[in-house]
């Protein structure tokens, strides 16, 4: 020993911590600051633990595989103590700290056990000794009877105990034979009902009646004594916030604690620590009722003898070191010495402490392991940290508790300290393992904390907590995408793509003129028709934004590359009718391979372009989906449409069925603000003498139908490009010499003459055409709009749109365009052949997609071949989504099957068929223009199994979807499509909102030395680079080493080129009671081997995890028949250990 240069007063020479972790770090601080030198253990799994390298001096300890029981074999302790020469063993708290047999070995070694003394332990160890002992100091305990079956005895003393009462068995356990009763009415039934319970589980009858506290808060006394007998209090501390019985936030002192309450509690905490002859630092525990009768009441119910994790929030309140004054009292010092007097204390102001543990609350708290990649932990006024195993890079294991490190802020009251809390928790950044700080930051955050209405069941009454505030964790999800992409390059390298921002043409930072979207608004729907069809020039809608990258790039172009123009086009072409930019297929390739909520794209087009109206397709009541669905579906979607942002909803029906298109005409009706542009879907040649289908006189007089049904504008929707210039000209002269209605042209320029026929309709006096930047223009695409806006120049017909800002916005376009080079059709130039196969744009480029992934390519032609033979014998369907895909899902069927054409039109129903044939053939989308083909209709069906059915709406989906809103888009999501809608959610879930990468490093991956910054909200960035791509593993797996905000991350990820056979643990069947299973992860022991014979019950193996040995019983009688792991090994939950048979 040696003297302490301010006091000298004797301290120990040298000290061993017996713990790990935080509390170990915490003792070795104290005895450095009093001049100790420090001894640490820790067994093999131990080794990198922060507290070894923080000691003088550290020793292992234990035998490898069993890292627990280590810290609990008293006898290598007390090695290690006399081996390093140490005169003194500190337990901390856990472990052995409050077990009298260290104690005993310490004095026996002539070791100073840092702690109260053995009989002492023993005493406060044992609950019913501790209860007498209070009884005697006059402390208040629980009231309770003596054991009877003596139901009239019972009843009796239950007057004298008060309501509410828990009455329990003996020999109860697992919540058999017990009951609580709140009124003396139901005691009489609830004991019979108990004992006969207690009785058939147990055999045994006997009950007792115990006192029932009532939403109790937790309370609990700091003591400290010395050995002369000297006690004092440092004041209480609250710990009602627990979740199955453990603490999960404590305060010092006790907010909204009645002063007189307060006051007993203390008095009572002093007396019985020194009826027991107390010794050193410990905690006196009560429960205060804060409801009934005996609100305000407290009762004792044990004594902590040992130094709680929750000391801290005494030592911010009082100054005072515990852990320095548990030194040196045992060294002999006294109170006095310490210079502690009761009437000296006073509490100033207010601590809370949260623990920060790798529990995850969305998967009940199960703890996480793994690796901490990012570590940044909070500082500043009023935040103390308390740790030992969290650092950037460390490793977690399934042995130990599941602290990282305690956070304490304190403040001058509650509120301020509250707050701290709130901020401290906000700057904790811990990645690579799950954390509680979500669950601790909702419960901080919760009204009813702030303002100390506090009991132990504060959780249990707020499920919510649980779930309200997940961690967002964006930078880990999204630089985990782009270290995928960044392996695996799925779309190649990229080499050569730049950003397409770099081509913007440069536009005022001003508000654009006014344009369409501000005359639909001041004069609405119809007037706004009535104005269109009465003007000269002739109107134009751009279709770059949704039908020319649907046509050209399978359309995968992302939200970002379609909002950053926005401006350009919003200043350049205000002249321009409309942006043809949602619907159709952008809805579910968003959902099904971007990652991204058409919701939310709709909203920032709006937001983006707010002078020029926007336009969507819409399939009739099918909405965007390929089914017919409810009115209601329709209604919700077409409302939700119109108030985030869709000015002119292009409705169409796949069959030209206007009954189909009701339902939506109807919904933008009902809108009173959205035009209905309703569709006559365009096939065939009306020029040809030969046609005896789609003629002049059929789209007459579906036209009329169309017009009746209340559309605002008439579309002629031509798909395929068969729209010839001539035949154009004689339609649209037809349709406006019999009707009022605007009229608007659609069509695809995949053999090249589209723009001819576009002149052709402007001639004969059609209101409006669309066309598509000329970089996205073109065969399967639309005509380009600079073309048509030259063409036009100067005539009565001029568009009103600047040729020079039209083309300002080519370069744009084009960069765009090799971004998504991987997407491309495989078209290089206009084919005629479109005229044979008449595959409409938009499924030209996604069926060349499909081919090859089906591995048919290079027979290309034959499906186009096969397309034609199948649009025939499907009865020559007008061919847009849905009908053009069930013709191209056969032509595509048969090609693989190689099935010769005129085999299977003699005898279908001898070929397995796409599902989607079947349904369209038994009437699915409705019926065909002209009839039914037969007998091969009769053929195809021979045998099939369908049925026609709209699914019924819940009431909770009518209700949420009459609720305008996010919710309403999610549910629209889930029901037009829940597959896509999963994937989206899965990609949300996984890799975050991922529309905020830029599309170069979405597609392409991080390159070396480049630096990206993706802004994941307004003012908020992350700066990411690609530091290093290690060699792969044993799996597979490579380490990519990614620098966020200037902290470098690893980030795992397997190499999918890579093929790697791994052998993985065999897992138990769940429902097989002869598979016995590792109850959750950790180091497990067999005690049982093959041949052994078992019964049910018996102890087969032990498993050490989370500060915890367990033994692991069989659920089955019989003989082990086989033996699934080695005597010890590592585990994860679910794995097989044992069969029995």
């Amino acid at each position: 020993m040696f003297f302490a240069q301010e006091r000298l007063i004797p301290v120990f020479s040298k000290i061993l911590v017996a713990n790990r972790g935080e509390i170990a770090i915490r003792a070795f601080r104290a005895a450095v600051e009093l001049g100790m030198r420090t001894v640490a253990v820790f067994p093999y799994e131990d080794r990198f633990s922060l507290h070894r390298m923080k000691a003088d001096e550290a020793y292992q300890i234990g035998e490898r595989g069993h890292p627990l029981r280590a810290y609990l074999t008293i006898g290598e302790i007390l090695r290690v103590a006399k081996e390093s020469g140490a005169d003194a063993v500190y337990p901390g708290y856990g472990f052995l700290s409050e077990n009298p047999d260290l104690a005993r070995a310490c004095e026996e070694a002539g070791i100073v056990f840092i702690g109260p003394p053995a009989s002492v332990l023993d005493m406060a160890g044992n609950k019913v000794t501790a209860k007498d002992y209070a009884r005697s100091a006059g402390v208040p305990v629980l009231a309770s009877t003596e054991a009877t079956t003596n139901l009239d005895e019972l009843v009796a003393q239950a007057t004298e105990i008060g309501f509410p009462v828990f009455a329990k068995a003996v020999a109860g356990g697992g919540g058999r034979g017990m009951r609580r009763v709140e009124k003396p009415e139901d005691l009489r039934e609830a004991l019979e009902s108990a004992m006969r319970e207690a009785e058939s589980a147990f055999g045994d009858g006997r009950m007792f009646l115990e006192q029932a506290v009532v939403r109790p808060r937790h309370i609990e006394v700091q003591i400290i004594a010395d050995a002369g007998g000297n006690t004092l209090h440092l004041f209480e501390r609250d710990c009602s916030v627990q979740r199955r019985h453990q603490k999960v936030i404590e305060i010092a002192p006790a907010p909204n604690l009645d002063e007189g309450v307060r006051e007993a509690i203390l008095k009572d905490a002093v007396a019985f620590a020194q009826s027991i002859g107390y010794q050193n630092a410990g905690t006196v525990e009560f429960l205060v009722d804060t409801a009934g009768e005996r609100a305000g009441k407290h009762v004792f119910i044990e004594m902590n003898p040992r130094i709680q994790v929750e000391h801290t929030v005494t030592e911010e309140i009082t100054d005072v070191d515990l852990v320095h004054t548990q030194f040196r009292i045992a060294a002999g010092e006294t109170l006095k010495d310490m210079g502690l007097v009761q009437d000296n204390l006073v509490p100033r102001g207010f601590a809370l402490q949260c623990r920060i543990t790798t529990e995850d609350p969305a998967a009940d708290f199960r703890p996480d392991t793994g690796k901490i990649t990012t570590y940044r932990s909070p500082g500043g006024a009023g935040i103390r940290l308390d740790g030992g195993t969290v650092s950037q890079g460390a490793q977690i294991s399934p042995y130990f508790d599941s602290m990282l490190a305690k956070m304490t802020t304190r403040g001058r009251d509650f509120p301020a300290a509250v707050a701290r809390a709130r901020r401290g928790l906000a700057e904790f950044r811990i990645r690579g393992v799950s954390t509680n700080i979500p669950f601790l930051q909702a419960v901080v955050e919760d009204p009813s904390f702030l303002a100390g209405d506090l009991s132990t069941s504060f959780i249990e009454e707020r499920p919510h907590l649980l779930t309200s505030k997940p961690s967002k964790d964006r930078g880990t999800k999204l630089i985990t995408w782009l270290s995928d992409v960044t392996v695996n390059q799925p779309h190649g390298s990229g080499h050569g793509v730049i950003d397409p921002r770099v081509k913007l043409p440069e536009v005022p930072d001003t508000p654009a003129q006014e344009g369409s979207k501000q005359l639909l608004d001041r004069v609405g729907p119809a007037a706004f028709a009535a104005a269109l069809r009465a003007q000269k020039p002739l109107a134009v809608t751009d279709t770059t934004f949704r039908d020319a990258h649907q046509s050209l790039l399978a359309t995968r172009v992302r939200t970002k590359d379609l909002v950053d123009v926005l401006p350009a086009v919003s200043h350049l072409t205000p002249q321009l009718l409309s942006l043809e930019a949602w619907g159709g297929a952008t809805y579910d390739v968003a959902l099904r391979f971007l990652g991204e909520d058409p919701w939310e794209r709709l909203a920032a087009l709006r937001a983006g372009v707010p002078n020029i109206t926007l336009q969507m397709l819409l399939r009739g009541r099918n909405t965007v989906g390929y089914t017919p669905y409810p009115t209601q579906v329709t209604d919700a979607f077409v409302q939700e449409a119109s108030d985030t942002g869709v000015d002119i909803f292009r409705i169409f029906d796949a069959l030209n069925d206007v009954s189909n298109m009701r339902p939506a005409i109807d919904a933008v009706l009902g809108t009173g603000s959205s035009l209905a542009e309703v569709g006559l879907c365009y096939s065939g040649n009306l020029l040809d003498p030969a046609e005896d289908l789609y003629t002049l006189d059929y789209y007459l007089t579906l036209a009329e139908k169309i017009v009746e049904a209340g559309a605002h504008i008439l579309a002629i929707k031509d798909m395929a490009g068969l729209l010839r210039s001539e035949a154009a000209f004689s339609l649209v002269t037809a349709l406006r010499e019999r009707f009022e209605v605007p009229i608007h042209l659609h069509t695809h320029d995949t053999a090249g003459g589209q723009l001819a026929t576009l002149m052709a309709a402007s001639r004969a006096g059609v209101d409006a055409v669309d066309a598509a930047s000329a970089p996205m223009a073109g065969t399967t695409s639309q005509p380009p709009l600079s073309a048509l806006v030259a063409a036009l120049a100067h005539t009565e017909r001029d568009t009103g749109l600047d040729l020079q800002a039209v083309s300002a916005l080519e370069p744009y376009w084009e960069a765009v365009r090799k971004v998504y080079a991987p997407f491309e059709s495989g078209l290089p130039g206009p084919t005629g052949r479109v005229y044979h196969h008449e595959i409409p744009g938009g499924q030209l480029s996604n069926l060349r997609q499909q081919a090859i992934a089906l591995g048919l390519a290079d027979r290309f032609e034959e499906i186009e071949d096969w397309y034609a033979r199948a649009s025939t014998m499907l009865g020559r369907p007008t061919k847009v989504t849905p009908s053009s895909k069930v013709v191209g899902d056969l032509a595509l069927h048969l090609v693989a099957m190689d099935v010769d054409p005129d085999e299977f039109e003699a005898n279908p129903g001898a070929f397995d068929v796409p599902d989607s044939v079947v349904g369209f053939m038994a009437g699915e989308l409705g019926d065909l223009p002209g009839g039914w083909p037969e007998p091969f209709r009769t053929k195809i069906l021979a045998g099939k199994k369908y049925a026609i059915t709209e699914e019924a709406l819940s009431r909770d989906h009518l209700d949420r979807l009459a609720l305008p809103g996010p919710d309403r888009q999610a549910l629209l999501n889930e029901l037009l499509f829940p597959g896509p809608t999963r994937d989206f959610l899965d990609v949300r879930e996984n890799f975050g909102d991922v529309s905020v990468i830029s599309t170069k490093d979405y597609l392409y991956g991080l390159r070396l030395g480049e630096e990206t910054v993706i802004e994941v909200e307004p003012g908020v960035s992350l700066y990411v680079s690609l530091d290093t791509i290690s060699e792969p593993d044993d799996h597979g797996i490579r380490t990519v080493m990614v620098a966020l905000n200037g902290q470098v991350r690893p980030v795992s990820i397997k190499d999918e080129s890579i093929t790697v056979t791994v052998a993985t643990a065999e897992k138990a069947d769940p429902g097989n009671p002869q598979h016995v299973a590792a109850p959750f992860s950790g180091i497990v022991t067999l005690a049982a081997k093959e041949g052994d014979t078992v019964s049910e019950g018996d102890i087969v193996a032990t498993i050490e995890a989370m500060k915890m040995e367990a033994g692991i019983s069989a659920a089955a009688s019989g003989t082990i028949v086989r033996v699934a792991i080695p005597v010890t090994q590592q585990v994860e939950a679910g794995d097989l250990l044992v069969v029995i048979a």
